[in-house]
């Protein structure tokens, strides 16, 4: 059994059609059930790109129904968001920490050092180092980013370590 052309939606013709005859009724529709907060006007482009997706699935009697369902299930998907994200903005962040002053100062003071001294590094060392413990990449595609051989990011890397510990004695 052939369709006819004119009831495909996929026909830009007709799928034109049915957004003129549709789009203003489905936004008042969303808009009325639920406000402009959850931005009805997305959600009705949103639906008819869904339609259009679907366009060779869809008979044109069913396009309204199927509109208004997708712009629905959108809306009460956005809500159900917009809940979770309420339920998270009341959660209070941690006031308190069990690590005493002291202690945030000597690590602040470290991380000056680590940073000083990673500073005081070569330019091939610092790179083939960050590369390495910062970025998480192993010393082949170290050599390959950089063009060198493995056994010099190796010799680099352990220059850098062995600086490093000179520089900051408590690592």
């Amino acid at each position: 059994m052939n369709k006819d052309i004119s009831d495909n939606i996929c026909d830009e013709r007709l799928f034109s059609t049915l957004f003129e005859k549709h789009s203003k009724n489905l936004h008042d529709f969303l808009y009325y059930k639920f406000g402009e907060h959850f931005n009805p006007k997305d959600k009705v482009q949103e639906a008819f790109i869904k339609l259009w997706e679907h366009c060779g699935k869809i008979t044109p009697g069913k396009a309204k129904s199927f509109l208004f369902t997708v712009a629905n299930n959108l809306m009460l998907n956005e809500a159900s968001h917009q809940k979770v994200v309420l339920k998270y903005q009341k959660t209070k962040p941690k006031t308190h920490t069990n690590e005493t002053p002291e202690f945030i100062l000597e690590g602040n003071e470290y991380m000056d050092k680590l940073q000083k001294a990673v500073g005081n590094l070569t330019e091939a060392q610092r790179t083939a180092f960050l590369l390495n413990r910062i970025e998480g990449k192993k010393h082949k595609e170290i050599a390959l980013l950089l063009d060198i051989s493995q056994k010099a990011v190796e010799k680099r890397i352990y220059g850098a370590l062995k600086k490093l510990r000179e520089d900051i004695k408590e690592i």
